[in-house]
């Protein structure tokens, strides 16, 4: 993985730890938003909402785009692509059958060895 991925990724799920920015992200799963109507729901000053947005603009997750006086807030749904195919990374292993494994080692212990 080059550098610049894994960056990529650390701000992705850095973004992602945050509760208040997955609420976000979850909102902006219905449709595009000003960012007053994002905010209205949190019990948090216009600021800090914008910092939450920065973050998640800053890791590719929204795109923000200025209409007249409102400010517009848009889902990225394709910059969670990399992230999910590094965590679907983990789900090709089999879990081990340790039952089957002892089966087949008792099987394999009981016949006569080959000549």
């Amino acid at each position: 993985m080059s550098p610049r991925h894994a960056a990529q990724l650390d701000a992705i799920f850095a973004a992602l730890a945050d509760p208040t920015r997955r609420a976000i992200l979850t909102m902006l799963l219905e449709d595009d938003m000003a960012v007053t109507d994002v905010a209205e729901p949190f019990e948090m000053s216009l600021a800090a909402i914008s910092k939450h947005l920065s973050i998640l603009a800053d890791a590719g997750l929204i795109s923000q785009e200025k209409h007249g006086r409102v400010k517009w807030c848009k889902l990225e749904p394709h910059a969670l692509r990399d992230a999910t195919t590094w965590i679907q990374g983990f789900g090709q292993f089999e879990p081990l059958d340790l039952d089957a494994f002892e089966r087949f080692l008792e099987t394999e212990l009981s016949l006569p060895p080959e000549d």
